[in-house]
């Protein structure tokens, strides 16, 4: 059984928190949470909020044991971009991409 948790219109790149999914997917729910606590990057804050989320999620579940939760997948897709401006010499302006993300994790019960 899968359970399935999703954060929207998070204010980071997608690319910056892809570069955190690989350390925790595969692992059990535990080893992940706890990797996450100690890196410095604000992508693993995030991540570990969602992934707290998901495993409250597959604790309101009739069925599920939580323990033996291991994350199957975490994703990171683009949300929409905010366009802003910066003012530059002779009178022109130059676009600045204010990109958000759409972070999913799935856990699933690891097999005996």
């Amino acid at each position: 059984m899968e359970v399935k948790a999703v954060t929207k219109y998070v204010r980071i790149s997608p690319q910056k928190v892809r570069m955190v999914v690989g350390a925790v997917k595969g692992q059990p729910v535990e080893a992940g949470l706890d990797r996450l606590r100690f890196m410095p990057q604000k992508a693993a804050r995030l991540i570990e909020k969602t992934l707290r989320s998901a495993v409250a999620n597959a604790d309101q579940r009739a069925g599920v044991d939580v323990d033996r939760l291991v994350i199957r997948n975490v994703t990171a897709d683009p949300g929409p971009t905010l366009k802003r401006f910066r003012a530059r010499a002779r009178g022109r302006g130059t676009r600045i991409l204010k990109r958000t993300s759409h972070i999913t994790v799935i856990l699933a019960e690891e097999s005996a």
